[in-house]
């Protein structure tokens, strides 16, 4: 931003030029980066904790998983990454509206209100940052996945690829979910609860682990109808090489309307007073 005084030094008002529109994403987007990176510890325990996970499903699920209830030919591995690049996400687009509330909370937006930025800037620039952070955590899984557990999926490259941008545009979608929701809540201990109550059922009742056919009748029809069954089945048939049918249309085509009201919502929560 830019301050312009008059020429001959008199006490006129002060008038604040805003920054341009690039500049304020640049600048909001590089604060929230720094504060995924600036702790050492947290950057490790971000990346260590979906390799964690991808151990536990890919060796325990996997040794109990019974083959007669998927598809022949397919290793579990192959079966379970595709899932495991959604799901790992969804824990992040959870952390994304949890860091707002914290900056809500320690004084740093009332800060930026005095600013002449747009407070849109703020929100995109958190969510571009927990994207590009769930980014190199699905790099990561991928990479320890293919050198360590044998995942070679039908697809290959271009099929792996697909599914990882897939998988992004939906934890994008997520991600802009619960930035909405930390907007409204405004609360660390309710977005912690709510997000709790979210969580779980997103990423266990549904097909991203065993196939519905496997799941007993109550949850196969709460799996129908979770929206993560079916960004799951579309990563999947990406990464297997299976028919596509209308799942990537239909799971790319959600994810935008999703983001769109999401975002929407948020920017409409962000600009009410920060008293609670």
């Amino acid at each position: 931003m830019t301050v312009t005084v008059p020429p001959d030094g008199s006490r006129a008002p002060v008038r604040w030029r805003p920054a341009s529109a690039r500049a304020q994403f640049t600048v909001l987007t590089g604060r929230s980066l720094r504060g995924l990176v600036t702790d050492r510890r947290l950057v490790v325990l971000t990346m260590v904790q979906p390799l964690i996970l991808l151990v536990i499903f890919s060796q325990v699920f996997g040794s109990m998983a019974s083959r007669d209830h998927f598809p022949a030919g397919v290793d579990y591995i192959d079966y379970l990454m595709p899932a495991i690049l959604v799901t790992s996400g969804i824990t992040s687009a959870v952390g994304s509206g949890a860091e707002l509330i914290r900056d809500m909370d320690n004084g740093v937006l009332t800060r930026f209100r005095s600013l002449p930025i747009g407070l849109h800037w703020i929100l995109v620039a958190r969510a571009v940052a927990d994207v590009l952070r769930t980014t190199a955590q699905t790099v990561l899984l991928l990479v320890c996945a293919t050198l360590f557990f044998g995942f070679d999926p039908a697809g290959g490259l271009p099929g792996i690829t697909a599914a990882l941008a897939l998988s992004l545009l939906v934890i994008t979608a997520l991600t802009w979910v619960f930035i909405a929701l930390g907007t409204w809540v405004r609360s660390a201990r309710i977005m912690q609860s709510v997000s709790g109550l979210a969580l779980f059922p997103l990423m266990f009742a549904s097909s991203a682990y065993v196939p519905l056919d496997a799941l007993p009748g109550w949850l196969r029809g709460v799996a129908l109808v979770n929206p993560v069954s079916y960004a799951v089945d579309a990563t999947r048939a990406l990464a297997l090489d299976w028919p596509l049918g209308g799942d990537v249309l239909g799971a790319v085509a959600t994810s935008m309307l999703v983001m769109a009201v999401a975002a929407g919502a948020a920017v409409a929560g962000f600009r009410r007073p920060l008293t609670r």
